[in-house]
């Protein structure tokens, strides 16, 4: 989950990317039929130029996570079975949260810049739990967590490289093993609970600073603040050492996936 109180979508988003859209106007149904989604919804707060401008926006940051993890961008639907909402259900002062349980991934109206890799990655944790293991699980589960407590991962390749993803992010072999684990207890000592920890958000701050760190590709509304905000500079993030491990078995992971669909 990102949290904000600024408003940013009327802020001017940097982008350095392919142009998929060849300069064309896209709809949120466009969005919903290219990248294979259950669903768009879009709250009856927000007005057509808002609608237009999001709508680009949202399709132009799928679309570079789609080229930057080389898979076919239908695969960002998981399977038909993630859904987009858009200045509605959202939680005030939150940029962006995914909810599980109707396997949504919100975006607030004016705030859900910069959030969108973050959210998608805790999604897409959520989806591959049932996939990737072995035993049926009761209630919201996320792989993340089911790797850590190791629960039997089912026999196959793509899976083997989920596991070295998590390996990679939980521990690393480098001089600095265990320092991005220390480092998130050391926030969430300052913040009162556990949060930065958790498992699952380790693995989204992990992602999408993967995500930003590609240097094919920049755009402020898919990702940002891995970089230079605050939190990077508590280190929220992995080091650069760690991160080039991080980067090579996340591109390794999906490299496969997308070979299989």
């Amino acid at each position: 989950m990102h949290s904000s109180n600024t408003s940013r979508l009327w802020q001017p988003h940097y982008r350095q990317g392919p142009d998929y859209r060849f300069g064309d106007d896209v709809s949120f149904g466009d969005i919903r039929d290219q990248f294979g989604l259950s669903g768009v919804k879009v709250g009856r707060w927000v007005d057509k130029a808002e609608r237009q401008q999001a709508a680009n926006l949202i399709f132009d940051a799928l679309a570079d996570l789609a080229f930057i993890l080389n898979v076919p961008p239908q695969t960002l639907g998981l399977r038909g079975q993630l859904s987009l909402a858009f200045g509605t259900g959202g939680q005030p002062g939150v940029q962006a949260h995914y909810a599980p349980a109707s396997k949504t991934l919100a975006l607030a109206k004016n705030a859900g810049s910069g959030a969108l890799a973050h959210e998608f990655w805790h999604a897409f944790d959520h989806h591959v739990a049932e996939k990737a293991f072995e035993q049926r699980h009761h209630g919201i589960r996320f792989a993340s967590h089911l790797w850590l407590q190791h629960e039997p991962l089912r026999a196959h390749p793509i899976n083997h490289a989920l596991s070295q993803l998590f390996e990679a992010v939980f521990a690393p072999n480098t001089d600095d093993h265990g320092e991005y684990l220390t480092q998130a207890m050391a926030l969430d000592k300052q913040l009162g609970r556990t949060y930065f920890a958790l498992p699952t958000e380790l693995m989204a701050r992990a992602f999408e600073a993967c995500i930003q760190g590609d240097n094919r590709i920049k755009n402020q509304y898919l990702v940002s603040g891995t970089k230079q905000s605050d939190l990077a500079k508590a280190g929220a993030y992995p080091s650069p050492e760690h991160l080039r491990i991080i980067r090579n078995a996340t591109l390794s992971y999906f490299e496969l996936l997308g070979r299989s669909l």
